[in-house]
């Protein structure tokens, strides 16, 4: 039994990693999601930041754009040109994604320099993509409300994911790159 940790002690040291980063942040995620409920903002802060974000961005495309919370969902209810278009929820909201993307990097964390510069800009970049794919979502769907199953639930999940993977990727490049020049 010791032989074969031995032999996979890399691929046995990532799944550790991995599930442990990502257990612990979803925790910790799950625990502001259950605090969130008790405060002034529904759904919870960050969703409502992207929600007031993505509605800022969506009214610098030259569109007359307003989120308002649902009176008793959690959500909030996002307008363009004063029409109801669509509901962001707790889930838009990309952190999950970001704490998937953190996991796997964390993971293959190398030096603590470039292993934080490298989570921090890749959430940060996260983050402002997904406000980014609200918002042309949003303004997609106000144009062709008859594909959002197909924009909704493949084009817009699918750029969120693909970025992820790329930054996956350039992470993966990166510590290759590093393990070859030592």
């Amino acid at each position: 039994m010791k032989a074969l940790f031995q032999k996979y002690k890399t691929v046995v040291r990532f799944v550790v990693l991995f599930l442990g980063t990502y257990l612990v942040l979803s925790f910790l995620y799950s625990v502001y999601l259950n605090f969130s409920k008790e405060g002034n903002y529904s759904p919870d802060f960050i969703t409502n930041l992207v929600a007031k974000q993505s509605s800022t961005l969506i009214s610098g495309f030259g569109y007359s754009s307003e989120v308002i919370p649902h009176i008793s969902k959690p959500t909030m209810k996002l307008f363009i040109n004063q029409q109801y278009l669509a509901r962001i929820i707790e889930g838009c909201n990309a952190i999950s994604i970001i704490i998937l993307f953190l996991a796997f990097v964390i993971s293959f964390a190398q030096k603590f320099k470039i292993t934080f510069l490298f989570l921090f800009a890749g959430a940060v970049l996260i983050y402002g993509f997904n406000i980014l794919r609200i918002a042309i979502l949003a303004i997609a769907l106000y144009h062709y409300p008859q594909h959002e199953k197909i924009l909704h639930g493949v084009v817009f999940p699918g750029l969120i994911y693909g970025m992820v993977f790329l930054l996956w990727m350039i992470w993966v490049r990166v510590i290759s790159k590093n393990n070859i020049s030592k």
